[in-house]
């Protein structure tokens, strides 16, 4: 064997830890797999003769690889969700990681580990790049504050009082969960129930009054932004109307809802449940991330 076959096999081992890290750097399944394919590029252009521990080193080597991502887009994708009528000029979901009850999928379960829900997810894409990169790499990965300072050009104690900020953030906007996975999930399946039947007190007894609706509708459908539990039932009672099917499914390893229409996928709903209510609901909509579910696992394919 090559050294650099040995190399490419070493890489391989280490393959799905570094998509877990890029996505939640990014927040793009497409953008990640780009992150690792330019992390091993890398590697393959190094001398790591002297380094003794490789996935230390490929760790901050795909963190520093998504920093650079984050600094260099042009936009935020976390564009204020305000607007008259809850209208907002864009809502932009990170992409969701799909997969079916009882079906386990050891690349989903590493991307999902330390319950990185959409919740998560999207306080995280509120973060400025350094925070994201000094939280997700310690709070997350155990990372020393020594190995993420030179990433960032700073000193170990200004990179923990980043991480810090960042988590401070992170708990005061990212809403726990309950923790029981089948009790969630009897809380979905009776909203869509309610939903279909349009039922609108059994929907206002599920939802916290307080809650958020999120709908992400790509480039070429509005987006919205909706709050309180009786805008939500009504939205909820309408657009259960245009959906001919609808199955569960996990959604970054909680309970949601994959509905369909002229069999193809009309929306993909990610549930955030406490105490027993749905105090957050995120939409996608868009059809063209819809079509890249993998849809497989989910109808038994």
């Amino acid at each position: 064997m090559s050294g650099n076959e040995f190399l490419a096999g070493q890489f391989e081992e280490h393959r799905l830890q570094l998509r877990a890290v890029a996505y939640r750097m990014l927040g793009s399944l497409s953008e990640a797999e780009d992150a690792v394919q330019e992390t091993w590029l890398k590697l393959d252009r190094s001398d790591v003769s002297a380094v003794q521990n490789l996935g230390a080193w490929l760790t901050t080597v795909v963190g520093r690889v998504c920093l650079d991502l984050l600094r260099s887009r042009t936009a935020r994708r976390e564009d204020p969700l305000d607007g008259p009528d809850g209208q907002v000029g864009a809502v932009r979901l990170p992409d969701p990681v799909v997969g079916a009850f009882g079906v386990v999928d050891p690349e989903q379960e590493l991307l999902m580990a330390d319950s990185v829900g959409i919740a998560l997810m999207i306080v995280l894409d509120t973060l400025a790049p350094a925070e994201r990169l000094a939280f997700v790499l310690h709070d997350l990965f155990a990372v020393p504050f020594d190995e993420i300072a030179p990433i960032l050009g700073r000193t170990s104690a200004s990179t923990r009082q980043l991480a810090s900020r960042a988590r401070r953030r992170v708990q005061g906007a990212a809403p726990a969960q309950d923790g029981d996975l089948n009790r969630r999930r009897e809380v979905v399946d009776a909203f869509l129930s309610a939903a279909r039947g349009g039922d609108f007190d059994a929907l206002l007894a599920l939802l916290d009054p307080g809650i958020v609706a999120r709908s992400d509708g790509g480039a070429l459908r509005p987006s919205t932004l909706r709050r309180g539990a009786a805008e939500v039932a009504s939205q909820a009672i309408t657009f259960a109307r245009f959906a001919e099917n609808a199955r569960p499914v996990l959604v970054n390893g909680a309970p949601g809802v994959l509905s369909f229409a002229d069999g193809k996928p009309l929306s993909l709903m990610a549930f955030t449940i406490r105490d027993g209510r749905v105090t957050a609901l995120d939409i996608l909509t868009d059809p063209e991330r819809l079509a890249r579910i993998d849809l497989g696992p989910i109808l038994g394919g």
